[in-house]
């Protein structure tokens, strides 16, 4: 069974260290100076550079691990979509780490009605950098991306859309 689109859903969410996430900013930052869709505008909490481990129409976790941190490669970019918009993305590498990390949090919350991207065996882990890019804005686009950016994965949080509200989940140990 999978969330019901355009519902409200619950997100938890991986989240990156300082630095990582001041890299993902640039990017954005790089993409709206050029007069390109980017994230750099949406400056709401929920916002910050993440990568979605697990959506639904509700999570409950029965408890929620929290490994210690661990580096996290965010490499290639890749395009979601069809049409003359897209989401535009790095792909993260899919460390032993973050697969475990993956399957914990969907082992916490038991079965349920996953989105189809976030679902195991078929999760294709990112971090979003423009939503709605025209295909014909990618020749000036990709130019400011810059080279994988390997940073620090430093905890989770949980994301309500119903109620917009972002809940700290835990920080990693070091």
């Amino acid at each position: 069974m999978t969330a019901v689109r355009g519902a409200p859903v619950v997100s938890i969410e991986l989240e990156f260290d300082a630095a990582t996430e001041r890299a993902v900013r640039a990017e954005w930052q790089a993409l709206a100076d050029a007069g390109l869709s980017s994230l750099a505008a949406h400056t709401s909490p929920s916002n910050a550079p993440h990568v979605t481990l697990l959506v639904r129409s509700a999570v409950a976790l029965a408890s929620v691990p929290l490994p210690v941190a661990f580096p996290v490669t965010l490499g290639a970019v890749v395009l979601f979509g069809a049409g003359e918009r897209r989401v535009l993305a790095r792909s993260i590498v899919p460390s032993a780490d973050l697969l475990a990390l993956h399957a914990a949090m969907h082992a916490a919350a038991g079965p349920g009605d996953d989105a189809p991207h976030t679902a195991p065996g078929e999760w294709m882990p990112h971090v979003t950098l423009a939503r709605r890019i025209k295909v014909a804005d990618l020749e000036r686009a990709l130019p400011l991306l810059g080279d994988p950016i390997v940073g620090v994965a430093r905890g989770l949080r949980r994301w309500d859309a119903a109620s917009a509200t972002v809940t700290e989940l835990g920080e990693f140990g070091g």
